[in-house]
Parts: C-alpha cells; sequence; structure tokens
C-alpha cells in the first residue's frame, strides 16, 4: 500500500518507498536473541506436499531469526506423517511436527474430555491451539508467528514484516496481524470485501457504533490467515476451532489487552493462495461453509459484548448488509477498471446472493442455540483443570518425533 494514512482503533504499519529487507532481517536476528520467535504451521498432508511448501522451505532455511518450526498437521496417517517429518528435516531450525491425529495426541483429546475442557473437533483452530500448547511446554520462546501453508509467492520478508512489530521491544505490541493485496488478473478475497466487511458495517448500523465493530472494521484483511503474538497471548487465548478462527482470535485479543498494543502491518505487494470454490448449493462446503462459520462466531462474539439478537433484528440485518454488499460491488467494480482487472458483476452479485442465504443460515443457528459449540478453552484453565498437561502434551510430541 503508498499510503500513510492511520484510522481506526489500532495502528497500521505501511508498506512505504522501498523497504529494506536486509536491514530488516538483520535487526530480527538481532532481537531473536532475546524474543527468541516459535513459527507455527498449520497444514495438511497435501499442502505439506504441495509446491508452495517446497518454496517456503527454501526460505525458511534464511530464517535466522526463528528459533523453532512447529508443523500442525491435520489428519494424516502415520507414513504419512513420517513423510512429513522427512520433508521439514531439511531445515536447519528445530522442527516437530505436532500429529493431531497420531495414537499419543488423541489419547490426550480423550484425557482433555474426560475432564471437561475439550479441544473440540478437529480443524485448523484446534490444530493451531495443541500446538500453541507445544510452544507454551517448551518455555523457550517470546512469540508465537503463524501462516497458512499455501502461498504461492512466499518470501521471507513477509514473515519479517509480520515478526517485527511484535519483537522490537522498543514497538511494545502485543499482537500484530498481516494484510495485502489479493489480485491476479482479477480481485479475489470475496469472503472479506463481499461478506465480512458488509456484514460488520451493517451489524455497526444496527448496533450503535459497537467499539468491537469499530475495532474489527479497522482490520484491512481480518480474515488473513498471518500473526505473530506474544506466547502469553496463546495461553490466555480461546479460539474456535473452525472457519471462525481469524474472527474468533480478534475477538479474544480484543478482549484482553488494549486496542494501543494491537497492529496490523502490510506484509506483502501482493499475496496468492489457493481459491476456495463458493458452493452455493453446499452450505458444508467451500466459502458457504466458511461464511456460516465466521457468520456464527461474529454473532456470539457481540452475543458476548451485550447485544440481543431476535428474529425481527436478523431479518432487518440481512436486508441492510445486501445494500451495503451491493453497493461493494459498485466500489470494486471501480477499482477493478483503474487498475485495468477483469470484473464480473454478476459473478460478485451471484456470490452476495449466497452469502446472504449464510447469513440467515448462521443466524437460525444463532436463534436456535445461542452459545453452540463452546470456544476451546484457553491453556490456563486447561493447566488448572489437568496439572501436568502441557508436560504430557511435550512428551507426546518429541516421541512422535523421535
Amino acid at each position: 500500500m503508498a499510503d500513510f494514512y492511520q484510522a481506526g482503533a489500532i495502528t497500521t504499519l505501511h508498506r512505504i518507498g522501498r523497504p529494506k529487507p536486509e536491514k530488516l532481517l538483520a535487526e530480527l536476528e538481532l532481537y531473536s536473541m532475546v524474543r527468541p520467535v516459535a513459527l507455527v504451521l498449520p497444514a495438511l498432508y497435501s499442502d505439506v506436499m504441495g509446491d508452495a511448501m517446497k518454496s517456503i522451505r527454501e526460505e525458511l532455511k534464511g530464517a535466522r531469526f526463528i528459533k523453532e518450526i512447529v508443523v500442525a498437521l491435520g489428519p494424516a496417517a502415520d507414513d504419512e506423517f513420517g513423510r512429513v517429518k522427512d520433508f521439514m528435516s531439511a531445515l536447519p531450525q528445530r522442527v516437530r511436527i505436532v500429529h493431531t491425529s497420531g495414537r499419543r495426541i488423541t489419547e490426550l483429546y480423550r484425557t482433555l474430555e474426560e475432564h471437561g475442557v475439550g479441544a473440540g473437533r478437529d480443524g485448523k483452530g484446534r490444530s493451531a491451539w495443541t500446538s500453541y500448547g507445544y510452544v507454551l511446554a517448551m518455555a523457550q520462546c517470546h512469540a508465537i508467528a503463524l501462516h497458512d501453508c499455501d502461498i504461492v509467492n512466499y518470501n521471507l520478508d513477509l514473515l519479517g514484516r509480520l515478526c517485527y512489530p511484535v519483537l522490537n521491544p522498543t514497538l511494545d505490541y502485543v499482537f500484530c496481524k498481516g494484510y495485502y493485496a489479493r489480485a491476479s488478473d482479477k480481485l479475489h478475497g470475496r469472503v472479506t470485501r463481499l461478506f465480512l466487511t458488509p456484514l460488520v458495517r451493517a451489524l455497526d448500523k444496527m448496533a450503535a457504533r459497537q467499539p468491537f465493530l469499530e475495532f474489527l472494521d479497522t482490520f484491512r484483511y481480518p480474515l488473513s490467515g498471518e500473526f505473530c503474538m506474544i506466547t502469553d497471548l496463546a495461553r490466555v487465548n480461546r479460539i474456535p476451532w473452525d472457519w471462525g478462527l481469524e474472527v474468533g482470535v480478534l475477538g479474544e485479543v480484543y478482549r484482553n489487552y488494549s486496542t494501543k498494543r494491537i497492529c496490523q502491518a502490510d506484509i506483502a505487494e501482493n499475496y496468492e493462495h489457493k481459491h476456495q470454490k463458493l458452493s452455493e448449493d453446499d452450505l458444508e462446503a467451500g466459502l458457504m461453509k466458511m461464511s456460516i462459520d465466521i457468520g456464527k462466531s461474529l454473532f456470539r462474539t457481540l452475543a458476548s459484548e451485550g447485544i440481543v439478537f431476535t428474529g425481527g433484528f436478523f431479518k432487518s440485518l440481512v436486508a441492510t448488509y445486501l445494500k451495503l454488499a451491493e453497493d461493494s460491488i459498485i466500489r470494486y467494480e471501480g477499482d477493478a477498471a483503474i487498475n485495468g482487472l477483469s470484473y464480473d458483476r454478476h459473478e460478485e452479485a451471484r456470490t452476495v446472493d449466497a452469502f446472504t442465504i449464510a447469513i440467515s443460515k448462521a443466524a437460525a443457528i444463532i436463534m436456535e442455540d445461542p452459545l453452540g459449540a463452546p470456544l476451546i478453552p484457553n491453556w490456563n484453565r486447561v493447566i488448572s483443570a489437568i496439572p501436568g498437561i502441557l508436560e504430557r502434551l511435550r512428551s507426546a510430541v518429541e516421541e512422535d518425533n523421535a
């Protein structure tokens, strides 16, 4: 982004002029001597074995400011776990693979359930949460960074800019969210552009300037999968296990820390990864599943802030959202035109129609079950319920990786 405009509840750290990645990485290496960083990589087996991860691995070889890399491996057979372990062993950092579907970790999840602090169902949130626990158990890192494993145009500058605000001791940030442009020959990022942003602004109109909505609307890419935080945040945050992860994380960050210590950083000129299908005919797949989960997470967070939801409220919300989303289509059409990008206005309108259905579905779920599936308990509560659980988690991961 070429501007340096500051607006909203949090600080925005822009990409201005000609960034000097070599200088930034050298500073990070110095800071990491007293503020070590663990990098958590939530991934499926197909992600790790994909072409994008090969280039990510090559870039990470030069990340001397990263002390430890933890791959949160989703459902995978034992032989697939072994291949992932071999693939990641080429890195110079200390690497551990958390085999979330392996026998030892599965037994640990069962123990959590028995003590009333279950970690929910399989998903990116649960994998990340388990990896945070392992980092806490090792007690060697000041910060945890996280990014996805399907970034096609990955480079070390992205990771460096993500970590810098939290590692630099003079800046005093506890959480940094990455943002970036998502465009090729057309605009991407439909769930942010056409679902979450219009929905947040519609809610803000109806909820009389609720502070959390202002906070959420300040983020330029609230659904980005890249952030860096101090390890204490991993200890106190509760997070959803499903697609509501990103909104849920922002809700917990807002609840636990002053907005003065939260920032967002422009980490890439452009960002390319795999694109989900809309799947408007299947509410359990693609962007429909994603938007419903995000809607549920947002509504439940707002309910905890004191907003009362009724059937009439949700009916008005759908109408307000639709108007704002249609206005967004016009805005993005102009943005695409001035940059010479293709823009299918009919396809964008179809997407908004599908998201309208997703909002109604999420609302119906909330009206039927306001609490729904609980968030994963934070690690402080789990440690209190099961003394020694971090040591058990550490042993399980170490034995798997032996």
